[in-house]
């Protein structure tokens, strides 16, 4: 079929970790499994049986006892091997040779590896400090750190003491810390004295000091040398009688690690905030584990001999994703500071130089650099790549035909889906399946995930919710400070009892694949009709003029009329042809509904912390609401160009 951009060689399909799983299951399982397809419908039918062969084929460190799943009818309420004791730093660690585990590299071309058996006593080391400062099992240690290996290192050693770890990347702001860290009172804080970005070195001590103030539970403060050699400790006013210094935290001591149960706390991430104070989502150890260790075998075809790259920070919970691949004894490679400093070719000469094989990335990354000079394929050396991971938001059709054509023809291009909400995927790559454009590959093994209609229908090759209706391990074990789990149900079931909701408007194609049209709570419904705001980016930012473009429905004459923002180009006006050419893509790419009624351009356009757009805030803005809480964007100073426009009166 000409929707065919890749398919992998019988040798690719023959070496796969998916190839191999799929024969231990015949074998142990006695089946006859052929293909993905078969392999996936028996991993929902029969999940004690999938998730105990997964658990046998990572070969996960554990304590095996009671049942695999209890309570299989309760959504929520299922209990994954309720019985099992683990820790997850352990199954981390369980390579301890001179291979490198940690390859840091940032803007500023600096350059450090630490092996797994150097990560291994950092970990142990750390450990001791933590449990020397009273941190045992359920307390929260945090950290506010660049991308670095103190990073990675501070979180296993929280993890081997059975503590639940909780980050902000640096550029979040003082109220954005205390929104997140306020609420779960963390004992233990882990911070750099600063950070790069974009050529600029910027301070951390200081927005520190004024949040310690604020954050009473807090009795150690660690502090990582990272932008100097001796940080001004000072500049923390009265919380640096409670600080130490990296290297001075913790003693030398052999690898502690506290076994858990499987549900044990491990890990608290916070949704975005745009509508109120985040919500603090707690994950369990094991189930992390699991999930992680599943996608990164199976879906990914990780292994030891690969260097896996993804651009993210420690606020998005595609660190925690990478950080879980220590556990493949694949090499992480870690990147601080602009994704386009000093020019758009950056991670690219990173990739050549390091041999990455796997490249993780986000669609708008990708967007942006196909509206540079820069192409890879012609600048630099992609030989080690196989595997190019894309999120965030949907990659548009035209951003796999980009990654195919300007940076590599035979790798496997895997846009994935899934979320903070699980801290792993719905829908994800598959190594021996061909990649078709516009399509994530498959819907992930184990993951019982459908598209449902308005009447909670479950349909195919129809655009509908995404929807989850069986339990799965990575399902949150609580929010925190929810004790009745009130807030907890709200957010997924609410809108179909006993159905996990995710909010996401997709749809099944013909092939099994899926196709993300965008967040449903930002569908556009002009006349009735339900619009996925991803297919209007589709075509607008394939012309070259648009830098990027958000669409939102405003309320007008009884209905919904469809508003589009473009960011341009610099030297570029929004002239009436402009306008015409923008209308005509739309209405030949997709239908004469998505048309906007207007079209406006603004200097930005507002993210969140983690760089999604955001719909709801812009969408608030021009009907004269309230956004509820300006400290979960990035830039919420872009936010003035969509207040009282003219163009929107009439």
């Amino acid at each position: 079929m000409n929707d065919v951009l890749w398919r992998p060689s019988a040798e690719r399909v023959a070496g796969a970790n998916l190839t191999r799983f799929l024969q231990c299951v015949n074998t142990r399982q006695e089946k006859a499994l052929r293909g993905y397809e078969e392999l996936h419908a028996w991993s929902i039918e029969r999940p004690e049986e999938f998730w105990t062969e997964l658990a046998r084929f990572a070969d996960v460190r554990a304590e095996w006892t009671g049942p695999v799943l209890e309570h299989p009818e309760r959504m929520p309420g299922a209990r994954f091997f309720p019985g099992a004791r683990l820790n997850f730093a352990q199954n981390l660690l369980r390579h301890r040779d001179e291979r490198p585990a940690l390859i840091f590299r940032n803007e500023r071309s600096a350059r450090r590896v630490l092996s797994f058996r150097l990560v291994a006593e950092e970990v142990a080391r750390v450990g001791a400090g933590l449990r020397a400062a009273g941190v045992a099992a359920g307390d929260r240690v945090a950290g506010y750190l660049p991308n670095l290996p103190e990073s990675v290192i501070a979180m296993l050693a929280a993890a081997s003491v059975g503590a639940i770890w909780s980050s902000c990347s640096p550029d979040f702001g003082v109220r954005g810390v205390l929104d997140r860290f306020g609420q779960i009172a963390p004992k233990v804080l882990f911070t750099a004295d600063g950070y790069f970005y974009a050529g600029k070195t910027l301070d951390s001590l200081e927005p520190m000091a004024e949040a310690l103030a604020q954050l009473p539970s807090i009795e150690r403060v660690v502090v990582v040398p990272y932008v100097s050699d001796t940080p001004p400790l000072e500049r923390l006013g009265a919380a640096a009688a409670r600080t130490v210094l990296w290297n001075d935290f913790g003693s030398r001591r052999p690898p502690q690690f506290a076994p858990m149960p499987f549900n044990h706390p491990l890990y608290i991430l916070y949704s975005s905030g745009t509508t109120g104070v985040p919500k603090c989502i707690v994950h369990g150890a094991g189930g992390t584990l699991l999930q992680h260790q599943k996608e990164h075998l199976l879906h990914t075809d990780v292994g030891g001999g690969d260097r896996l790259f993804y651009f993210t920070t420690c606020g998005w919970m595609m660190w925690n994703w990478l950080v879980s691949a220590l556990a493949t004894g694949a090499a992480l490679v870690l990147y601080d500071g602009s994704p386009f400093h000093p020019d758009p070719g950056a991670l690219w000469r990173m990739a050549q130089e390091e041999g990455i094989t796997i490249f993780g990335t986000s669609a708008k990354y990708l967007s942006a650099l196909e509206k540079s000079e820069f192409v890879p394929a012609r600048a630099v050396n992609l030989g080690a790549l196989r595997t190019v991971l894309s999120t965030g938001s949907p990659l548009l059709p035209d951003g796999f035909d980009y990654v195919y054509r300007a940076i590599k023809s035979d790798l496997l291009l895997a846009s994935i889906s899934g979320g903070t909400d699980i801290v792993s995927c719905f829908a994800l790559g598959c190594p021996i399946r061909p990649v078709r454009r516009g399509e994530l590959q498959c819907r992930g093994l184990g993951m019982r995930v459908e598209v449902f209609d308005e009447a909670g229908r479950s349909v195919r090759c129809e655009r509908g919710e995404l929807v989850c209706t069986a339990p799965f391990p990575s399902m949150p074990v609580a929010f925190w400070n929810d004790p009745d789990g009130s807030k907890y149900r709200a957010a997924y079931f609410e809108r179909f009892p006993g159905v996990w909701h995710h909010g996401d408007y997709a749809e099944i194609t013909a092939s099994d694949g899926v196709v993300i049209h965008g967040r449903s709570d930002a569908v556009l419904n002009p006349g009735g009709v339900r619009i996925g705001t991803a297919e209007i980016y589709s075509a607008v930012e394939s012309l070259p003029e648009i830098l990027e473009a958000l669409a939102v429905g405003q309320d007008w004459d009884h209905d919904v009329r469809v508003v589009l923002f473009v960011r341009l180009k610099p030297g570029v006006s929004l002239d009436e042809g402009l306008q015409q050419r923008i209308r005509s893509a739309i209405r030949a790419q997709t239908s004469p509904r998505h048309v906007p009624a207007k079209i406006v351009a603004v200097p930005d356009i507002p993210r969140t912390l983690s760089g999604k757009l955001t719909e709801l805030a812009v969408r608030n803005v021009i009907h004269g609401r309230p956004v509820k809480n300006l400290d979960a964007l990035a830039n919420p100073e872009a936010l003035e160009h969509f207040l009282d426009l003219p163009a929107l009166r009439t």
